[in-house]
């Protein structure tokens, strides 16, 4: 689980691409605030590139660039909205939301974390680090990972669960640099993102199955939400 939930094998089944796929429209247009050529807008660029790698379809990437850069003649506005608060057995979440309506995005989290507890803004926060996530996997044979780290300017990194697949960790500022560089060291780039690490995560081995579950089960239903872009979460492993 780590610094960003992922329901499992979520990915892989036609609603959730499709879900994957309306995330990445809002991340592109959002990006394309700051101009519709990736060559200059590395925001763009690394959002692009991830929707390229999930196979989105060219015309929807092309939409959906032309009108957030507002060369469509139509309005977009998504505002960007962390909640905060903590899941069953106080586990810490951070949930953040692109929206077009906070006052329909704002009911429907306080009806989600009922099972949960809604803090206010600076609740949990504090117990996680902003940083560069950037999923990459290997794409020669042999890649070090602790080499590559060190080579494109990681600051840390985490193992995969079982897919193979390396959590790089950069500070905010270094992630279209590092990005840039893990290619040549070995390794795939498959999603590049800001976001929050746990600083003090629970070890899920000190939770029994059942209230694991019940973790799990909220997760999914937070995710669930259309308005809901990334969940991270106070769990470690």
């Amino acid at each position: 689980m780590g610094a960003q939930w992922k329901a499992k094998g979520k990915d892989l089944a036609a609603s959730a691409r499709g879900k994957l796929f309306g995330r990445l429209a809002k991340d592109i247009m959002v990006a394309a605030r700051n101009g519709a050529d990736p060559a200059s807008n590395s925001r763009l660029r690394l959002v692009v590139e991830q929707a390229r790698k999930v196979s989105m379809p060219k015309e929807t990437l092309e939409r959906a660039i032309k009108k957030g850069a507002g060369l469509t003649g139509e309005a977009v506005h998504f505002e960007h909205v962390i909640y905060e608060g903590f899941a069953p057995h106080r586990v810490a979440v951070m949930v953040e939301c692109l929206t077009d309506n906070v006052n329909r995005t704002a009911p429907q989290m306080r009806v989600l974390f009922r099972k949960g507890q809604l803090g206010a803004s600076g609740s949990v926060s504090w117990d996680f680090d902003h940083v560069g996530l950037i999923e990459g996997e290997p794409a020669v044979a042999g890649a070090d990972p602790d080499v590559a780290a060190i080579e494109a300017g990681a600051q840390d990194l985490e193992p995969g669960e079982e897919d193979g697949t390396t959590l790089f960790v950069t500070a905010p500022t270094d992630l279209d640099i590092v990005s840039r560089a893990l290619p040549a060291h070995g390794f795939k780039v498959l999603s590049a993102k800001l976001g929050y690490r746990p600083k003090n995560p629970i070890d899920p081995a000190t939770l029994s199955a059942a209230d694991l579950a019940e973790v799990e089960g909220f997760l999914a239903a937070i995710d669930g939400n259309d308005d809901v872009q990334n969940v991270f979460v106070g769990l470690a492993g």
